[in-house]
């Protein structure tokens, strides 16, 4: 079981990334912590930590509930995407960490899934 995110454009071979539930976690922890806080502090995610004294564009990604919730608006991707592709270039500069190198992998799957929203005026979907 797990997540998949892709273009709500219903073009079923377009790209897409899927994690378990475990690896998006994750995933997000580590946007979270290349953004300056830990998401475990996070209300929401065991902390207390209002999102209010957090500012980062990628916070409808990393706040996004894992089942249900809303799609991400082309809005949301265009704001996004610059923020993430900063972060990957980052992380790729950092290490040859196996896991670093899995999540650099997966914010590129998801920015081309950004690219394609925001070029077709589409959302973001979780599944």
């Amino acid at each position: 079981m797990g997540l998949v995110l892709h273009a709500a454009d219903g073009d079923v071979s377009g790209p897409d990334v899927s994690w378990s539930y475990g690896g998006f976690a994750a995933f997000r922890q580590c946007l979270a912590q290349a953004e300056g806080f830990d998401l475990y502090e996070m209300w929401g995610f065991g902390g207390e930590r209002p999102w209010s004294e957090v500012v980062t564009v990628l916070e409808p990604l990393i706040d996004h509930p894992d089942d249900g919730g809303d799609d991400l608006s082309p809005a949301d991707c265009a704001a996004m995407l610059p923020r993430l592709e900063a972060i990957t270039h980052q992380w790729a500069q950092d290490g040859e960490d196996t896991l670093l190198r899995e999540h650099i992998e997966e914010a590129r799957d998801l920015a081309a899934i950004l690219r394609v929203c925001i070029e077709k005026n589409v959302s973001l979907r979780f599944h």
